[in-house]
């Protein structure tokens, strides 16, 4: 296991970025933990091993100030991961486009413009890892959850692109797709304006959303160690899932999706030049 190494995590006033700044702590490792708004991590700086600051993604230069931070802090950054999240839950038809590029900026646009701040860094290295908290909605779809849907595919498109240009430069990248985890993600979600039409299918992922607070089936203590196992082996997945609802949800997506190709085949073969 390698140890002693530099992570800076956005996202860290709760849920994941918490967990992963303890256990990287835990672990050796040294972390910028940082948040918006850094009050809300101002008991993180009490461990050992932890160092906090402010970083918000959707602003440049709070992005450059934290990664100088941490530069000068630690000298170098080994693990960059974009953690940094939030939910807008509405039917396509219901958000407004305000509210999509909110969800785009903070979700895509921001993991955006921190991993571009970090990747020279760590090509000079000759090594590193940058995480991308993706979600089983990165992979597979739900009514109500359209901006969601759309600033996660966009990211896993961006990070598995990225990791084909990093691979022979020494740099990894994990995607990481969670299901449920009890975190306080889902109770901080934006909910937007309703409509009677979408009662049945927005409506139900929106009112399944109200059940699931504080009854997620996995631990997000348990998550940050599998992300950090999964760091340490010699030969790291591009995606990782986390939760046996994340296994099953993409498992039945693959299927369906499978036998759609096979069910239309012939059709869409029979577009070649004759």
């Amino acid at each position: 296991m390698q140890n002693d190494r530099v992570w800076l995590i956005t996202g860290c006033s709760s849920g994941f970025g918490r967990e992963l700044a303890l256990a990287a702590a835990a672990a050796g490792d040294r972390v910028m933990a940082t948040a918006r708004r850094p009050e809300s991590i101002a008991d993180l700086a009490t461990y050992e091993r932890i160092t906090t600051t402010a970083l918000d993604v959707t602003d440049p230069a709070s992005i450059r100030q934290a990664i100088d931070t941490t530069i000068n802090a630690y000298g170098r950054i080994d693990v960059l991961v974009n953690n940094a999240g939030s939910l807008v839950v509405g039917a396509v038809e219901e958000f407004t486009m305000a509210e999509l590029r909110q969800q785009l900026d903070v979700v895509f646009f921001g993991a955006a413009e921190v991993t571009k701040a970090v990747v020279p860094l760590m090509r000079a290295q000759g090594s590193g890892t940058i995480v991308q908290m993706s979600s089983l909605g990165g992979r597979r779809t739900y009514p109500g959850f359209g901006a969601y849907h759309a600033a996660k595919w966009a990211l896993e498109g961006f990070s598995e692109s990225l990791a084909t240009e990093l691979a022979p430069l020494g740099v990894r990248v994990l995607i990481v797709e969670p299901g449920a985890f009890r975190t306080a993600f889902n109770g901080n979600k934006h909910v937007t304006a309703e409509l009677a039409a979408y009662r049945d299918t927005a409506g139900a992922t929106r009112q399944h959303t109200v059940d699931l607070t504080d009854a997620e089936p996995n631990d997000p203590a348990k998550g940050a160690a599998a992300i950090l196992k999964a760091l340490d082996s010699e030969n790291p997945p591009l995606r990782l899932l986390l939760g046996g609802d994340a296994v099953d949800g993409v498992r039945a997506h693959h299927a369906e999706s499978l036998a759609e190709v096979a069910a239309w085949e012939h059709l869409s073969r029979s577009t070649a030049i004759a």
